[in-house]
């Protein structure tokens, strides 16, 4: 199924059900067979980081809580309490394959701010050079709503993203994506996906269970994000004997999703998938042709407004006459000084405002279309 691919840096991310049994406890037999596999993985030359869940329903357990809080201030409460045992029954059982583990918390402004970026990604590729193996997790103990990635499903696509990693799994507790069969009136598990389409995404349902925060629809979304950006993911059951050496042995398991053949650069891959918008301009529809077809930068002259209080150096959403986003980038230009020239040509831009940062409010080099 993976055939000639070369995996040098790969991500891997745990689900809370894959880590925990009855009672919300951790599974300690379980996550040992993952470290072992893991272990083995880079024993024979790969780089892994591990994007983990369970510090919330490790914590619950702790705490002998039956239910996921609803409150954002008591799930932080269960991840501080969870994530230390996590780390230490990690710590332990890598120590005894003599593998060093490092924990990284993030927000999602670590990752939207460029440098905070860049520095986490010189640090997860020293700490991969030094034979490391991170153990990444959302930082839900100082998160809030607005700076929350929702699901470890899409911290692990944008970590992956982040390092430019060969290869992303998602382990679960289902054995990957299902479709219907109707001559067999059942499931089939779907082997190979070349593009995520409507139809693929109708066979996701959703819901959540009483740990975890996503299902099908959000493991889709981030596959989304990692095969847009290159990589190809693959969805498979964690509970499986040896599901990781079978991955790595390139024998057939679980669902696997093929990248895009056109993929962003680095940069551009953080402003699509990465960064977070401040705000958005609004252009018209000759602006939006200039920009999609013809690969142009945004000018004042085809701007119609814009929305949010957003800075010099901040990344913005543009939207098109429907209000909805065709492309993201980094702006020259205030909101409040948008406000000023939209509409205008780049010579009178001075006249109004009193200095021209740039002739260009998105230079194409800072911008991304993130329509398909």
């Amino acid at each position: 199924m993976l055939q000639g691919m070369s995996f040098k840096k790969i991500v891997i991310k745990i689900g809370t059900r894959v880590l925990t049994q009855k009672g919300n406890s951790l599974d300690a037999a379980q996550i040992k067979n993952l470290v072992n596999q893991i272990s083995a993985i880079v024993e024979r030359g790969t780089q892994v980081v591990m994007v983990s869940s369970g510090a919330i329903g490790s914590g619950m357990g702790l705490l002998k809580l039956k239910q996921r809080p609803k409150a954002l201030s008591e799930l932080q409460a269960c991840a501080a309490v969870g994530q230390p045992h996590l780390m230490q029954a990690y710590d332990d059982l890598f120590k005894a394959n003599s593998i060093l583990t490092a924990q990284v918390l993030l927000t999602q402004e670590d990752l939207t701010d460029r440098k905070r970026y860049l520095n986490a990604k010189a640090t997860l590729l020293a700490l991969l050079s030094d034979r490391v193996v991170p153990v990444v997790n959302e930082n839900d103990t100082v998160s809030t709503d607005e700076i929350r990635f929702g699901d470890n499903d899409k911290l692990s696509s944008l970590v992956a993203n982040l390092i430019e990693a060969d290869l992303l799994i998602l382990l679960s507790n289902v054995d990957g994506l299902y479709k219907y069969d109707a001559s067999k009136k059942g499931r089939e598990l779907v082997s190979i996906v070349d593009k995520i389409s409507g139809e693929i995404e109708s066979m996701a349902r959703k819901g959540k269970d009483e740990l975890g925060t996503g299902g099908m629809v959000s493991k889709l979304q981030a596959v989304k994000i990692a095969a847009d950006s290159g990589i190809p993911c693959i969805i498979a059951n964690g509970k499986k004997a040896d599901v990781l050496i079978d991955i790595m042995e390139c024998k057939k398991t679980g669902t696997l999703f093929l990248p895009s053949s056109d993929k962003m650069a680095a940069k551009k891959r953080w402003l699509c998938f990465g960064a977070k918008s401040k705000g958005s301009i609004k252009v018209d529809d000759g602006a939006k042709e200039a920009l999609t077809k013809r690969h142009k930068s945004l000018l004042s002259s085809g701007i119609i407004g814009a929305s949010g209080d957003f800075k010099k150096n901040d990344i913005v959403s543009v939207v098109g006459a429907d209000n909805k986003e065709f492309a993201r980038g980094i702006v020259n230009y205030s909101s409040h000084d948008i406000d000023k020239i939209k509409g205008l040509k780049t010579a009178q831009i001075t006249k109004t405002i009193g200095h021209k940062q740039k002739d260009e409010v998105i230079h194409k080099d800072n911008l991304v279309i993130t329509e398909k």
